[in-house]
């Protein structure tokens, strides 16, 4: 209308009118700016993460080696505790926190909840950090995960940028790449798990956060081997016989961890019914079967990182129980529903595994063994061959046992299909969904 003055934006909606690409020029603009941030904060976050989680397995270690029996107390009394307050104040911070992005990604509605907000972020990485002050077998990879998503979708809405599953994505698979400084898992894990359909337009937008976040560990951190370097290889003859063994324990051993994990998520039997409807009271228990287990083997606090970066190097062996007792306070440490990640305490116990199968081949390089063991328990778990050999193949420098790695991770996951039908992950993510767009999930017997 004549004499009529138009605001500034008014002004800018009829230059983008006049000039139509400049509008998609600017969005192109923002969304890489978001991803860009997003990638270098993620970076930054995931180091920090790192060296509070060391640094609470030191302070666990150093109390514990001098008060042998607190933890018989304290652990339980932790356990129940941060189950109290994630179930009061933050529950999108239970768990792993990789079944959150995975809901989130199917419904990009709880993007913008609390599912991927900050707060919860935030929460989840102090909340798995006392869980290790606490000698909890947990990991924070999957917390990364859910941290590094939070941290995508706030710097994408903070620039006005819409929230896309391949934001998630990019942000999920950086999350891997920086906790445990290898750039090709994390765009594997972003293929196998969080991407239903993955478009070259995804694919570049996780590469280009992979790429970010790994510079920005590699400037702060340095260049290093997560599990410390493998050298050893396997004969043909060994790998044709190894490999079958191997593939067939850990994805038995996996399978059958996912399952108890699934029935005490959904099955409606009454005992897992039961542990659901007091959550502080299974956490107390579960914390104390982590004490005992610990207290007993004095191996199984925290992670397993150093006892698991010994057996690769070959510097050291623990306890035959190894294996079998991690087994024991990682799925007890999941159950409880405590924050907290699977995928350090996973590759822990295949360590031991494969520990426990190299006393039947004398003969061959016990580490390579070893590593069989942790590829094929962890493929079992998770259900990511790709994922996983290529993370090992990374943290342990192992490239001559790219193809044992692959066979046994082959044959580990048809095993675990065997056992446990549903992926870990994806059966979990039902427990995040909204009500109206989630399925009514087959309980698990």
């Amino acid at each position: 209308m004549i004499g009529t003055e138009l605001t500034p934006l008014e002004h800018l909606r009829a230059f983008q009118k006049s000039a139509p690409g400049l509008d998609g020029s600017l969005a192109m603009a923002r969304r890489r700016a978001a991803t860009v941030l997003g990638a270098v904060a993620l970076g930054m976050i995931a180091i920090v993460f790192a060296w509070m989680g060391d640094l609470a397995q030191k302070i666990f270690t150093q109390f514990q080696a001098q008060h042998r029996y607190a933890p018989l107390v304290l652990t339980p009394l932790v356990f129940a505790a941060t189950v109290a307050v994630t179930r009061r104040w933050a529950p999108a911070a239970r768990g792993s926190g990789i079944p959150q992005v995975m809901a989130a990604g199917h419904d990009l509605g709880l993007a913008n909840s609390r599912l991927l907000s900050l707060p919860t972020a935030i929460t989840k990485l102090l909340l798995t950090t006392v869980m290790l002050l606490a000698g909890g077998s947990v990991g924070r990879e999957g917390p990364t995960v859910q941290v590094a998503a939070a941290v995508m979708v706030t710097c994408h809405r903070i620039l006005r940028v819409p929230i896309s599953a391949g934001v998630l994505i990019a942000g999920g698979a950086a999350g891997v790449a920086a906790a445990f400084n290898t750039p090709l898992a994390g765009v594997a894990f972003a293929i196998e798990e969080l991407a239903a359909a993955f478009e070259q337009k995804v694919a570049v937008l996780v590469m280009g956060a992979v790429v970010i976040s790994g510079l920005v560990s590699l400037a702060v951190a340095g260049d290093y081997v997560y599990f410390g370097a493998m050298r050893q290889t396997l004969g043909v003859a060994s790998v044709l016989l190894i490999t079958p063994v191997a593939g067939v324990a850990g994805g038995v051993l996996g399978g059958l961890f996912s399952r108890t994990l699934l029935s005490f998520a959904r099955s409606s039997h009454p005992v897992f019914q039961a542990a659901r409807a007091r959550p502080v009271m299974l956490a107390l228990v579960c914390g104390m079967i982590v004490a005992v287990t610990g207290v007993l083997t004095g191996s199984t606090w925290g992670t397993g990182y150093d006892t698991t970066r010994h057996m690769i190097e070959a510097t050291s062996m623990p306890s035959a129980w190894f294996g079998p007792a991690k087994f024991l306070a990682t799925a007890a440490t999941a159950v409880s529903g405590a924050p907290g990640g699977i995928f350090a305490p996973s590759l822990s116990v295949g360590a031991g595994l494969g520990q426990l199968l190299s006393y039947g081949f004398p003969d061959d390089p016990a580490p390579a063994i070893v590593l069989l063991g942790m590829v094929a328990y962890f493929v079992g778990v998770v259900r990511a061959p790709l994922t996983a050999v290529i993370i090992l193949m990374e943290t342990t420098a192992s490239r001559g046992m790219i193809v044992p790695l692959f066979l046994t991770a082959i044959i580990a996951d048809a095993a675990s299909t065997l056992v446990c039908k549903e992926k870990l992950y994806h059966g979990l993510s039902r427990g995040f969904a909204r009500p109206r767009d989630s399925d009514e999930a087959k309980a698990a017997s």
